[in-house]
C-alpha cells in the first residue's frame, strides 16, 4: 500500500502547538488530499504533504502567520481556511532586535535534584571522563593528512589487535595549519578547536602530533604541555617508511597507556552531551526536540553538562532564551555571540532565506523562523548558566549555549572541542551523520523515517506525533539510552556502521 493510500486510511490527523497558533501541521504519512475532513469539522480545500501546514482560520493578507505561539511571517496574499500555507505564500518577518532583548527576567527555578544515576565510564587524571578509550593522532596541518592515514591503517591492522581494551584509533586531520593568517583575530578560533579536540576526554589524556616542519601552526601550540617528545616532524625524517615507523612507534607507546584504562562507576554528572539537529522538519518542534529537551533537563537535574548550539538556528528566537539565563553576564555573552555572527554573514552578503534547506522546506519549514523556534526546543527548560564562544571548552556543568555555525559538521567539530563525550542527533528528512571521537544517538522525528532507516535511527520520536508516546516517555527513552550508551552496553547504528564524517573547522580568518 502506497503512503499516500494508508494515509487515505487513517483519520486526518493535524497538530495544533499553541492556542494562540493560526496554523497546524499535517501529521499523516504521505499528507492528506482534498476533502479530506477532521474531526473538528475543518475540511481541506487542497491536498496537503506530510509536514506541511494548512491554515485553520482565514488569514488577510499581512495578517500574521502564528506557530508555537510566535509569528513566524505575515501572509503575502489571503489565505482560506483549509488551505496550504505554502512557503511562498509566507513573508519573512524581521529578526528580535539584540540590544532591545529582556535579559534574565524570567530565570527558571532549578529543577529537583535527580539523583541515583551512574553510567559506566572512563576516569581521566584531570577528572574528565570518557565514554570512549580511542587514540587520536592530531596534526598540526593539512599536509601531512595522507601520511597520517597510511600510518593510522597500519596501527589498525598490526598494533590494535594486541590491545583490547582501546576502541579505535583516530586521524584528526583538518584543513588548517598553513596557507592562512595564522595571526588573525579570527584565527583563535579554528587553533583553539584544533588544542581543544586533541584533550577530548574520550582520548584518556594522551595527545600525539604529527606535523610536517614548516607549517605556520607550529605542532607545540596543539600540546597542553608543550612536551616535543610528542610530536612527531615529517621534515625529520629519511623517507616514507621512516614517518610511518616513527608514528607507530610512538602510537604503540600511547596504546600501551590507554590499554590500562577501564570503566569505571561514574556519576551522570560527568556526561558532556552535545544537542545538535540535522536535516530538519515540520516535526522537528513538536516531537523529536521536544523529547531531547525533556532529557536535556533530566541530565542537568543529574548535574550533567549540556551544550546546545547552532547560531543561525538561534538567532530568530533569541528572545525566547535571553529570559532563561541565570544574570546579565550570561545575557550579554548570548547577545554578543549573536551580534558576532550577524556581522560574519553581513561581512559575507549571506541571505537570511537561505536557511532552511531545501530539504527541510520539503519537510513542510518555510522559513527560518519557523525552524528556529522548532530548534531551541530541544535545549528544554532549565536556566542558561553559560555562554562558549566557538570552540572554547565548557569549564562548568549544567546547560550552556555553545556558540557555532548550524552545519552539521561544523557544529560536530567545535561540540567535540568544547569536550562533548556524547552527542544527541534528532533528525527529520534522514542523515547518516556521525562522529568517530563521540557516541551519536540518532533520534527520528517520524514514524516513516524510523520504518525507512531502521538501521539508522536509534530513537523513534514519532508515536509523539500519532499519541502512541508521551514527550516525557521518549524524553525517559533517550535519557537511559544515553547512559546506556555512555557506559558501552549499547552501540548506536552510526558505531555499528562506522558511519563517522571527517572534522570540519570553522575558520573565519582569512587564508593567504
Amino acid at each position: 500500500m502506497s503512503k499516500l493510500a494508508k494515509s487515505q486510511n487513517e483519520a486526518p490527523l493535524y497538530i495544533k502547538v499553541h492556542a494562540e497558533d493560526n496554523v497546524a501541521i499535517i501529521v499523516n504519512s504521505g499528507g492528506l488530499s482534498k476533502g479530506s475532513i477532521f474531526s473538528c469539522g475543518l475540511e481541506l480545500r487542497e491536498s496537503i504533504p506530510q509536514g506541511h501546514k494548512v491554515a485553520l482560520t482565514d488569514l488577510e493578507q499581512d495578517e500574521p502567520i502564528v506557530r508555537y505561539g510566535e509569528v513566524i511571517g505575515y501572509a503575502d496574499s489571503p489565505i482560506l481556511q483549509g488551505s496550504w500555507v505554502e512557503e511562498k505564500l509566507v513573508r519573512l518577518p524581521t529578526p528580535p532586535e539584540l540590544d532591545e532583548l529582556p535579559i534574565a527576567n524570567h530565570v527558571p527555578l532549578p529543577l529537583a535534584p535527580l539523583e541515583g544515576y551512574t553510567f559506566e565510564g572512563y576516569r581521566n587524571e584531570d577528572g574528565s571522563v570518557g565514554t570512549k578509550n580511542i587514540l587520536g593522532i592530531t596534526t598540526s596541518v593539512q599536509c601531512v593528512a595522507g601520511v597520517l592515514d597510511y600510518a593510522v591503517k597500519k596501527i589498525k591492522e598490526q598494533l590494535l589487535p594486541g590491545y583490547q581494551n582501546v576502541e579505535d584509533v583516530v586521524a584528526l586531520t583538518h584543513n588548517y595549519g598553513c596557507g592562512v593568517a595564522i595571526n588573525a583575530p579570527d584565527a583563535i578560533i579554528p587553533i583553539r578547536t584544533i588544542q581543544n579536540i586533541a584533550t577530548n576526554p574520550n582520548f584518556g589524556g594522551e595527545v600525539l602530533v604529527v606535523g610536517l616542519g614548516c607549517e605556520k601552526l607550529i605542532p607545540e601550540r596543539l600540546l597542553p604541555d608543550g612536551d616535543s617528545s610528542n610530536i612527531v616532524s615529517l621534515q625529520d625524517h629519511h623517507g616514507f617508511m621512516s614517518m610511518i615507523q616513527s608514528i607507530m612507534s610512538m602510537a604503540e607507546e600511547k596504546l600501551v597507556k590507554l590499554n590500562r584504562r577501564q570503566r569505571v562507576t561514574c556519576p551522570v554528572s560527568d556526561l558532556v552531551v552535545g544537542l545538535q539537529c540535522g536535516g530538519s522538519d515540520a516535526f522537528s518542534g513538536v516531537t523529536a526536540n521536544p523529547a531531547v529537551g525533556f532529557a536535556a533537563d533530566l541530565l542537568v537535574q543529574a548535574g550533567a553538562t549540556v551544550l546546545f548550539s547552532e547560531v543561525t538556528e538561534v538567532r530568530d528566537a533569541v528572545h525566547l532564551l535571553t529570559p532563561r539565563v541565570i544574570n546579565q553576564k550570561v545575557g550579554q555573552a548570548l547577545i554578543q555571540e549573536m551580534k558576532w555572527y550577524d556581522n560574519y554573514l553581513q561581512k559575507g552578503q549571506a541571505d537570511r532565506s537561505a536557511n532552511p534547506s531545501p530539504g527541510n522546506k520539503r519537510g513542510g519549514l518555510v522559513n527560518v523562523v519557523e525552524k528556529s523556534l522548532g530548534s531551541i526546543i530541544k535545549s528544554g527548560s532549565s536556566p542558561i548558566v553559560g555562554v562558549l564562544s566557538p570552540g572554547e571548552k565548557a569549564t562548568q556543568r549544567g546547560l550552556i549555549y555553545a556558540a557555532t555555525p548550524a552545519s552539521d559538521f561544523v557544529c560536530g567539530t567545535l561540540q567535540l572541542a568544547s569536550g562533548v563525550n556524547m552527542q544527541v542527533f534528532t533528525t527529520g528528512r534522514g542523515t547518516p551523520y556521525g562522529l568517530a571521537m563521540a557516541p551519536v544517538i540518532k533520534v527520528s522525528t517520524r514514524n516513516s523515517l524510523t520504518e525507512q532507516w531502521h538501521d539508522l535511527i536509534d530513537v523513534n520520536a514519532g508515536t509523539i506525533a500519532t499519541g502512541e508516546a508521551t514527550i516525557e516517555e521518549v524524553g525517559w527513552e533517550i535519557f537511559r539510552m544515553i547512559v546506556d550508551v555512555a557506559s558501552g552496553k549499547k552501540k548506536t547504528w552510526a558505531d555499528h556502521w562506522g558511519l563517522h564524517n571527517a572534522l570540519c573547522l570553522f575558520n573565519p580568518a582569512p587564508v593567504t
